[in-house]
């Protein structure tokens, strides 16, 4: 028999003001600007002063957050006769069943902004630059379609990622072309004769080879083909002195041949890449002056757009509330611009919150790492995790993690990544503790002055980083050795 109980949970819920406000947090100065655009399309009660400037600010991001114009607490604002007969209603209401749900504020300028046009940089991409060689092929129009589909295959480095029979399965099902393995290889080969060399191939060994076939002939590059076709496994691996025995030639002639090796292109279709605009350039979320010695933190402008309430929805709205006729109609018309004002009031809040956790959550790293902007020396880094950052801003860990995630600092020494500064500490022998980051870079100076012709193995490492006073396992070492990107001892051999 089922028994029915009553209990009492205390559930913790984000809202959805809140949720909004964590995504505005992640997101960098480099994508805030498409973000607020977004919602001016989606909210006509959104306005940005910068690009109307009809009439004074009623609710920016300077403000207290107070609304004298709007209703508070059930309190209805007093109205003239003049505007409320000025903003009926029922216009409102009559524009929407014209399909026009602007409003009218008597100035075209505006229009006339958006109807200006950003002329854009026109660029040729990879598979374009191919497909117009495609000209040089005396091809019928069966054999041209076919040759398009191989190089719609071909993905952004140039590989082919498919193989002949799911090509041919391609055409038949997507194009109703009946083809054969042979007719497709045959196109490959001479799609391989194209620009740039190594394109149309499924290996990375097979379009280094197509590179060096391509070049003029001379004794290093034919040692070159051979290295790369019977020995490509060795190469790869760093097995220098067997491939030079197997090919009988001396330290010079083989240090021609790995010359022209490493000067190939691993991705001869990259360079047809177009970088996209958010990581092309950086966009910094802070600047950090160094004023005589006081360190002065400015927030990028384009973190604080001067966004409104729309003036003419509130008019509608107190125009209603002053109006004796409340058919349904209305209500309904009402309600959706009561939504729309909400929704901006709580968009522009979100900003100023955005705003307000950005600079004090870049206070407290300023703060904490006060040496660093002061100096620029690396080494003046002090070990800081989040956590130290959530207790000196009494934030939560997550929502430091959000500010730090994606966002840049610029100071007079360079632009940082905010995680630059975050890093665990590592225990000195005489108690002290610094930062990781010290480790490494100690790490990596000591890799750099190594001899190539016999690197330092992992445990090598280790004993000089004990020897200096830095108590640390080899695995540690490894770890660490990844992080900066550095092959094993192997790897980095050079002749």
């Amino acid at each position: 028999m089922l028994r029915q109980s009553n209990q009492q949970r205390l559930l913790q819920k984000l809202s959805p003001q809140q949720i909004q406000l964590m995504k505005l947090l992640q997101i960098p100065t480099a994508s805030l600007e498409d973000r607020i655009q977004e919602e001016l399309e989606e909210n006509p009660a959104l306005e940005n002063e910068a690009e109307r400037n009809d009439g004074e600010l009623d609710y920016d991001l300077d403000d207290s957050g107070s609304d004298d114009n709007f209703e508070s607490d059930g309190e209805e604002v007093e109205l003239s006769n003049d505007t409320a007969e000025k903003v009926d209603l029922d216009d409102f209401l009559r524009h929407e069943d014209d399909g026009d749900r602007s409003y009218d504020y008597g100035d075209d300028s505006y229009g006339a902004e958006e109807r200006m046009e950003t002329p854009a940089r026109v660029e040729t991409n990879f598979h374009d630059h191919v497909l117009d060689q495609l000209g040089m092929l005396e091809l019928d129009e069966r054999l041209h379609k076919i040759a398009e589909q191989i190089i719609g295959s071909l993905d952004e480095d140039g590989y082919l990622r498919r193989e002949v029979t799911s090509l041919c399965d391609d055409l038949a099902f997507g194009q109703n072309i009946e083809t054969s393995v042979e007719e497709i290889n045959s196109l490959i080969l001479q799609i391989q004769q194209f620009d740039p060399p190594g394109i149309c191939v499924w290996t990375l060994q097979d379009c280094l080879l197509l590179q060096l076939k391509r070049m003029p002939e001379s004794k290093p590059v034919k040692d070159a083909i051979i290295v790369m076709d019977k020995y490509f496994n060795e190469f790869i691996k760093k097995h220098y002195d067997k491939i030079q025995r197997h090919l009988n030639i001396n330290d010079e002639e083989f240090k021609n041949v790995i010359g022209i090796i490493i000067k190939l292109n691993p991705k001869p279709g990259s360079s047809f890449a177009v970088l996209n605009k958010a990581e092309s350039y950086i966009i910094p979320d802070f600047f950090v002056f160094n004023n005589n010695g006081i360190l002065e933190l400015t927030l990028n402008s384009k973190n604080a757009p001067e966004l409104r309430v729309s003036e003419g929805y509130k008019e509608m709205m107190r125009a209603y509330d002053r109006g004796q006729k409340k058919d349904k109609r209305q209500k309904e018309a009402v309600l959706f611009i009561k939504q729309k004002l909400d929704s901006a009031k709580w968009f522009i809040d979100a900003i100023k919150q955005r705003q307000h956790t950005l600079l004090h959550t870049m206070q407290a790293i300023m703060d904490f790492q006060k040496e660093f902007f002061l100096s620029g020396d690396e080494a003046a880094l002090r070990p800081m995790i989040l956590k130290d950052i959530a207790q000196m801003t009494q934030l939560d860990v997550s929502t430091v993690s959000r500010v730090a995630n994606s966002k840049f600092v610029q100071t007079e020494y360079g632009t940082y990544k905010l995680k630059y500064f975050f890093s665990e500490a590592l225990q000195l022998e005489n108690g002290e503790e610094v930062s990781t980051r010290e480790v490494k870079m100690i790490l990596n100076e000591i890799i750099g002055a190594e001899n190539k012709l016999k690197p330092y193995s992992d445990e090598h490492l280790t004993d000089m980083l004990v020897e200096k006073g830095y108590n640390i396992a080899r695995r540690t070492v490894a770890k660490y050795r990844e992080q900066l990107n550095v092959p094993v001892a192997r790897l980095r051999k050079e002749l």
